[in-house]
């Protein structure tokens, strides 16, 4: 049984957030009730994902991948090719044990490496076809974003793919207040307290740094994506899929 997050209750001392021990413990609780439909976002990425990696060898890269709940379902699914390797990579030890254990739990140790590696400085990628970011970009800090964005482009063979999942903000300072009060209310329904919503919001605050959608959509385009779309939207959260180069495919 998955255990439940109680990581911003009333115990909780006011700190920056961290993918610490205690976080990497609830983690699966905690994205499963804070990310809107993150059970379907899964599934349609997985869908996307075996649909577009090429028939033969193919490497795929999860950066930020914390538990490997993605790669998991990605290598496991009976559609994915023979010939994919997958890499997850964390600067969370923590987040990268439980990973571990998940991968060796569901017999994916032949298919799936995980790397202990920063997305703030340099990255190093070998020539890939497929990255995922899911809800990580938005805590790369924004003067990094480009180059990361850039090096993942200069990493993706032409026809690649990249999946971005990030909470966003909108232009529309009434609309953005309403989503992000929408936002809360899915939070109570799923069982958080007004008392832990405030402090994870206060303990995220100038950690998590959203851009609006129109900016993403923009870097990615600067960076190199011929073709970027919106693959689920939920108030202000947006799950894009962008392909390098010439998007027409055979």
């Amino acid at each position: 049984m998955t255990p439940t997050d109680r990581v911003f209750d009333e115990e909780w001392r006011p700190s920056d957030f961290a993918f610490d021990a205690h976080v990497a413990g609830v983690f699966d609780d905690m994205v499963s009730r804070s990310v809107p439909f993150y059970d379907e976002v899964q599934r349609m990425q997985t869908e996307l994902a075996v649909s577009l990696l090429p028939d033969g060898d193919s490497l795929v890269y999860d950066l930020g991948c914390s538990t490997a709940t993605t790669l998991a379902a990605i290598a496991g699914h009976r559609g994915c090719p023979a010939g994919a390797r997958f890499v997850g990579i964390d600067n969370a030890p923590d987040m990268l044990d439980r990973a571990g254990e998940k991968i060796a739990e569901r017999g994916l140790s032949d298919r799936i490496d995980l790397i202990h590696g920063e997305l703030n400085g340099s990255l190093a990628l070998s020539s890939c076809d497929m990255v995922i970011m899911n809800w990580t970009l938005q805590f790369v800090r924004p003067v990094a974003r480009e180059a990361l964005v850039r090096a993942i482009a200069a990493a993706l063979r032409p026809g690649g793919v990249l999946f971005l999942s990030e909470k966003i903000l909108v232009g529309d300072s009434l609309l953005n207040r309403l989503y992000i009060e929408f936002y809360y209310d899915y939070k109570r329904n799923r069982g958080y307290s007004d008392t832990e919503i405030r402090n994870k919001r206060e303990a995220l605050e100038n950690v998590l740094v959203p851009y609006r959608s129109d900016e993403n959509h923009d870097l990615l385009r600067h960076c190199g994506f011929a073709s970027v779309d919106s693959f689920f939207r939920w108030y202000n959260f947006e799950s894009l899929v962008a392909v390098k180069g010439d998007p027409r495919r055979d």
